[in-house]
């Protein structure tokens, strides 16, 4: 839409607000929201001020004044308000410069593509998420300087197989069990079809939805690749009505990797593709059908990988799913349909346009437009200084001795590990000024600071089960 549209449109839908949202930091959207009467034209290039230095990982409280400024094309009627309400993402600029921010994440996302273009490699990246997560009844945590706890409760968990529930009617996914079952073991059917309806609604396209492998309600619904800027914005959206819907229906929704110990974490894998002029660049010859193109693609990933995981897997949490010998993604080696592998090459359609390399360690706690933009990134140097992957990895990774294990490369064991690799190895995010050194150092700190020292500092439950009596 163009702003004039934007108008149209709110006018034939009777729209009384209109709630502007953009990206933070870390990854979760904010928002507010003013009357109808306040939007018009010039909204869309004077912008809409707000507090910078409140937004977490952004602006000094003495340089705090920025601008918003709304994306006519995102324009949609929020699904969950009781009002009707225009919903418009927006990107960030200097009010004094009117420069984009640098760390406005949604601008990175814009710059990577302009750094593709400029290339001459390709025109589009294409990526396609896979962004699961878990729907519970029930979730209480407290930390305080004395204690700390967290449980978690589902009507579909296998650890209620013996509760009251007045009655129980059994029909629990075991642990590692819940892939693709039937009602009424999978009793969230309905509740992804909605959030699916409301997608659709909302303009992403999908493709399947169905129930992950963990036990206690832990689905997966797949959008459709779309270009990297837009998928970015999906992504939120896609977050934005698994969680509203979850909570309609008295539920709770996680896109948290790791909430079930002893079952399978979270994972987004991420679908990657560059086309130019329409055309397919990652089809060809070689191995499983690919280009050369895409080899080089995934040296470059392989390559970056571990300093990659800093926004690709950016929690501290992250790491408690990729454990070595436990089925994680954690091998940094490529493969056609082995799942075992970090990077796949899926081979369900010999069609060129499905041709497309599967990067499979990242998880859904990641803010998407950092994510996607590193791996772009990363791959792109792998094109431009053609680094070979080496060769497939066809064996199946969790059987393999440990002497020739060993010669695999692995991702880093926890968050502070990743934030090293990232501050040693970032030279291919500068390129084009996609990423900043100003950008990334702030991201470092701030996961350092918040993060990996907040959780550094506090007493873990399970120690008291294995230290108390030492």
């Amino acid at each position: 839409m163009t702003p004039k549209d934007v108008l149209t449109f709110a006018q034939e839908n009777n729209v009384i607000m209109v709630d502007y949202k953009f990206i933070d930091f870390p990854g979760i959207w904010q928002n507010f929201s003013m009357p109808i009467s306040e939007l018009d034209e010039s909204t869309f290039e004077d912008g809409l001020g707000f507090d910078g230095s409140s937004i977490r990982g952004w602006q000094a409280i003495n340089a705090s004044d920025m601008l918003m400024i709304p994306d006519p094309s995102t324009a949609i009627l929020d699904p969950f308000r009781k009002y009707p309400t225009l919903s418009l993402v927006c990107n960030i600029v200097d009010p004094i410069t009117k420069e984009p921010y640098s760390r406005d994440p949604r601008y990175i996302a814009q710059k990577s593509i302009q750094y593709l273009k400029s290339t001459g490699i390709g025109d589009t990246a294409y990526f396609g998420p896979e962004a699961e997560f878990f729907i519970f009844d029930d979730v209480r945590y407290d930390q305080t300087a004395n204690s700390g706890f967290y449980f978690v409760d589902s009507r579909e968990g296998i650890w209620n197989s013996g509760s009251d529930e007045g009655p129980n009617l059994g029909y629990k996914p075991r642990h590692k069990e819940g892939y693709f079952p039937v009602a009424p073991t999978d009793q969230f059917e309905d509740i992804r079809t909605e959030m699916v309806t409301i997608m659709q609604k909302c303009g992403i396209h999908i493709e399947a939805q169905h129930h992950e492998v963990a036990t206690g309600g832990q689905g997966e619904i797949d959008m459709r690749y779309a270009p990297l800027v837009e998928q970015g914005d999906k992504v939120m959206l896609f977050k934005y009505i698994v969680r509203n819907v979850a909570r309609a229906h008295g539920l709770t929704a996680t896109f948290m990797p790791k909430p079930l110990f002893g079952d399978n974490g979270t994972g987004m894998h991420v679908h990657q593709s560059i086309w130019k002029e329409g055309k397919p660049l990652f089809a060809g010859n070689g191995y499983a059908g690919i280009s050369e193109m895409a080899l080089h693609y995934i040296g470059g990933i392989l390559k970056h990988a571990r300093a990659l995981a800093a926004l690709t897997n950016p929690t501290t949490n992250s790491y408690k799913r990729l454990v070595p010998g436990f089925e994680a993604p954690v091998n940094l080696a490529y493969s056609a349909r082995n799942r075992s592998a970090s990077i796949r090459i899926p081979m369900y359609s010999p069609s060129p346009k499905a041709k497309r390399v599967e990067v499979r360690f990242p998880d859904p706690s990641c803010n998407p437009y950092l994510a996607f933009s590193a791996m772009l990134m990363a791959g792109l140097d792998g094109i431009e200084n053609k680094i070979d992957p080496g060769e497939a990895m066809d064996k199946d990774l969790y059987e393999l001795p440990p002497e020739e294990l060993a010669q695999i490369p692995q991702m880093p064991g926890a968050l502070d590990e990743a934030l090293d690799e990232l501050e040693a190895d970032h030279s291919f995010l500068l390129k084009g000024n996609v990423f900043t050194e100003d950008a990334l150092s702030t991201w470092i700190k701030y996961k350092r600071d918040n993060e990996v020292d907040a959780l550094r500092l506090r007493p873990h439950p399970y120690e008291f089960y294995m230290y108390y009596d030492i």
